[in-house]
């Protein structure tokens, strides 16, 4: 069985109620939902991970609206392919929407040639981005833009995908399809749309060869997408499966295959700035205080990589990944943060105890607000034991130090101050 169009394609949404995921924003009275129906939308940012919908969305808004679709890809388009757009939307009543994909990779003088026509509506902005914008997008351009992320496809999202895709193949062609197991389907998708449905096509044009009774499950999953690797990642998604290998390669502390995965990185031209700051999150959530050194050189290794670029940066990306990979590790700050979040999602804004309120007036003063503060510099070791927490979560434990050197002295410098409290 042979199609000309990818499935991917076929069965790309044409309108909202037909969208897959991100009810937080074009679900039924949901913000971006409410903007499109009343016909006055923002220039926007959608940031979000690959195969959630970005493209898609921003092609349903602009049918939705009958507004003129601009699209351009910033790996391949300049100032001058920018300039252009923006001549012919100037001659059209009611603006036109532009569509950048990948807008990070857009340097700065770039980005500065769209601000003129955003800021006077020739254009409405819609940009997609896997970044954080914030880092990648330039200020004056972000301002002009609201922003919205874009979530994961989840497990009933990418099932309800995958019986699509099922039966749009089955009335192609004469074939029966039985999806028995989907597992590997959905791990390999990563939860991505795209990759579902070319993993999906790729199996059942397997499986046709031998028979139309077409059974799927996490054996023959599995053969065939190894077996196939480079036509199954045709849309050029192992961009992300290698940075993945890379990270939990750091994780993993095997500096052999993280240099080997910063290779294939290199040598396929990735953003070293991408590189970096993915080893300056990892150093601080997979590093932490195990080794504090590790968030310093990655902080640095940053800086220099934006200073020199390639070729050279290639040595100092090296040195860092041998560094973070070779160095001990512990999630506990990550962990703490985590837990934290959670107690206040739970707990709500509890206040704070008044003797460690702010007391700028004497009114406040008067009623409280920092009496009974205990100043830690005064006593003996610069500690004294106080109530930090509010009453409802008083002696919660957040932070477990990690089982290595620097933590276990952190366990047993905090067992010596809090005795019992914290169960350290």
């Amino acid at each position: 069985m042979t199609q000309n169009i990818p499935l991917a394609e076929i069965l790309r949404p044409k309108t909202l109620d037909d969208y897959t995921g991100q009810g937080h924003l074009v679900g039924k009275g949901a913000i971006l939902r409410q903007a499109i129906e009343s016909g006055n939308i923002p220039s926007m940012i959608f940031w979000g991970p690959p195969g959630v919908g970005k493209t898609t969305l921003a092609f349903i808004i602009s049918q939705m609206l009958k507004r003129p679709f601009f699209t351009l890809s910033a790996i391949s388009s300049g100032v001058k392919d920018v300039r252009k757009v923006i001549a012919d939307a100037k001659i059209l009543v009611g603006g036109a929407i532009l569509f950048i994909d990948e807008i990070h990779r857009f340097n700065k003088s770039q980005q500065d040639s769209l601000l003129g026509a955003v800021e006077k509506g020739i254009i409405t902005l819609i940009g997609a981005t896997t970044e954080n914008p914030s880092f990648e997008v330039i200020s004056p351009l972000l301002s002009r833009c609201q922003v919205y992320i874009l979530q994961e496809l989840n497990k009933d999202h990418l099932t309800g995908l995958l019986e699509k895709g099922k039966t749009e193949l089955e009335a192609q062609s004469n074939l029966k399809i039985k999806i028995k197991e989907n597992e590997a389907l959905l791990r390999i998708s990563g939860g991505d749309a795209r990759k579902l449905y070319n993993a999906l096509e790729l199996i059942v044009n397997a499986e046709s060869i031998k028979s139309n009774q077409i059974i799927i499950n996490n054996e023959n999953v599995q053969k065939v997408i190894q077996k196939n690797l480079v036509i199954y990642d045709k849309a050029g998604e192992m961009h992300y499966d290698i940075i993945s290998a890379f990270i939990k390669s750091l994780r993993g502390s095997d500096p052999n295959a993280s240099v080997y995965w910063l290779a294939r990185m290199v040598e396929a031209g990735e953003d070293p700035k991408f590189i970096a700051r993915r080893m300056l999150i990892l150093a601080s959530e997979d590093i932490g205080n195990a080794n504090p050194t590790a968030l310093v050189l990655a902080q640095s290794c940053f800086e220099a990589v934006k200073s020199i670029g390639y070729p050279e940066c290639r040595i100092v990306l090296s040195q860092t990944a041998i560094y973070l990979a070779s160095s001990a590790k512990s999630n506990a700050s990550y962990m703490a943060i985590k837990n934290a979040q959670k107690l206040v999602a739970r707990s709500g804004d509890l206040p704070v105890p008044l003797h460690i309120r702010n007391a700028p007036t004497s009114l406040m003063k008067d009623i409280g607000y920092g009496k009974a503060y205990k100043y830690a510099h005064d006593f003996e070791n610069n500690f004294t034991e106080s109530e930090f927490l509010p009453d409802k979560i008083k002696g919660e434990k957040f932070y477990e130090p990690g089982n290595n050197a620097r933590e276990n002295e952190m366990r047993k410098h905090l067992k010596k101050l809090w005795k019992d409290k914290y169960g350290y």
